[in-house]
């Protein structure tokens, strides 16, 4: 940082960002951020999913974080809830996964099920 403006800013940006975090949404996008999950690679996933989003104008989804889901070996995983629809759990996400499941399920509803594992 080198002036006030810049860290003003980061400051916007980042709650933004926020914003679509803890809105009051329809969809919920939980992703697994346990060590293991971590160590998969979850918080590209993460990063991956913010950036989609916003380039997409997502709305109406809050993306949130777990710990351990106990699935160590399906690491990282990522669950998108949609109001009345099943529980979807997506196995193996990387980045170029998490930016495909932003525009499949979450703009187009589709859900990919050869990366899932289906719940009710």
């Amino acid at each position: 940082m080198k002036s006030l403006d810049e860290l003003d800013k980061l400051r916007e940006k980042l709650q933004a960002e926020m914003r679509i975090r803890e809105g009051q949404p329809d969809t919920r996008v939980t992703v697994a951020m346990g060590t293991c999950g971590i160590a998969a690679g979850a918080r590209e996933v993460v990063t991956a999913l913010l950036e989609e989003m916003k380039k997409r104008n997502v709305k109406g989804v809050t993306i949130t974080q777990t710990g351990c889901a106990g699935l160590c070996h399906y690491e990282p995983l990522v669950e998108v809830e949609v109001p009345g629809g099943e529980r979807v759990t997506y196995v193996h996400v990387d980045g170029d996964k998490a930016r495909e499941i932003v525009l499949e399920h979450l703009v187009n509803g589709q859900i990919i099920k050869e990366w899932t594992i289906l719940k009710k």
